[in-house]
């Protein structure tokens, strides 16, 4: 995969979570709450909108209302999982929070299963979690 389609991967997944995010603030989702929360404008939101929507990452209903699919349900929650375990870590260290979201923001797209999962076995105990 080239560089490109990389971070092209990422910027999707980072859509998936924050869609997943206003999910449980809000009743509906729109792409304006989506470009609120990431602080991008309406036409690049709406441009990631058709390309999850034709992924069948996402539905959208005749309201505007973003829907993730079962599909798009699995990549959100596992790059929020992730990205609130490798946060909450980076912060057990004593790195500043607003830093610790950033660098765990680069961390999730990165890393391999397996190095997560094997990281998780480690740092879930160090953090009082099961």
């Amino acid at each position: 995969m080239s560089y490109i389609q990389h971070k092209a991967e990422e910027s999707l997944e980072d859509y998936l979570e924050t869609i997943l995010i206003l999910n449980k603030r809000l009743s509906a989702v729109r792409s304006i709450d989506v470009a609120t929360e990431m602080n991008f404008s309406k036409p690049s939101v709406s441009v990631a909108v058709k390309n999850l929507k034709s992924r069948g990452y996402i539905t959208v209903s005749e309201g505007g209302h973003l829907h993730l699919t079962d599909e798009g349900r699995k990549i959100a929650e596992t790059v929020y999982d992730r990205h609130t375990l490798l946060t909450d870590w980076l912060v057990h260290l004593g790195v500043d929070p607003q830093t610790a979201a950033s660098d765990a923001c680069k961390m999730e797209h990165d890393i391999t299963p397996e190095s997560y999962d094997a990281m998780k076995k480690c740092i879930l105990p160090i953090l009082g979690r099961k």
